[in-house]
């Protein structure tokens, strides 16, 4: 009897099964993300599956093209705010099809963390700033001169 890998130990057959949750050595494919389901069901069109993303990707496509049309503050707040509204969606949806990329812990943390950053760089942006904060002007200006 010969067991490939410290993980598995042969069953009644003879066969190596999983005994422990530990990784084995090597991977041999790649899990789902949790969360990767369909956000619709089988027989819906392929849109309507993958609608959770589609929502995300027109967000921000509209924000750029604000920010293409020199609506600057407006195209990066609409930029956030939808990563933004991916992160709400990971965190309530059950399944979100492919806008699952990673854990949803990870993928909650990325979207909001990027999401956020660009909000607030948005609402800093020159002339006539939303949003003052007196150390990142001052950051600033000690770097430039």
């Amino acid at each position: 009897m010969t067991v490939r890998d410290p993980v598995s130990a042969p069953d009644a057959d003879g066969r190596p099964r999983r005994v422990t949750r530990r990784f084995p050595l090597f991977t041999r494919d790649t899990a789902r993300p949790e969360g990767g389901g369909r956000a619709a069901p089988r027989d819906a069109p392929a849109p309507a599956r993958q609608w959770p993303v589609l929502v995300v990707v027109f967000l921000v496509g509209l924000g750029l093209l604000l920010t293409t049309l020199d609506v600057f503050r407006w195209g990066t707040l609409l930029v956030g705010a939808a990563l933004l509204v991916g992160a709400a969606l990971r965190w309530v949806l059950p399944d979100v099809g492919m806008l699952a990329v990673r854990s949803r812990f990870t993928d909650i943390t990325t979207y909001g963390v990027l999401g956020l950053a660009i909000v607030l760089l948005a609402l800093m942006t020159q002339p006539k700033p939303v949003l003052e904060i007196p150390f990142l002007k001052d950051t600033l200006h000690f770097t430039v001169e």
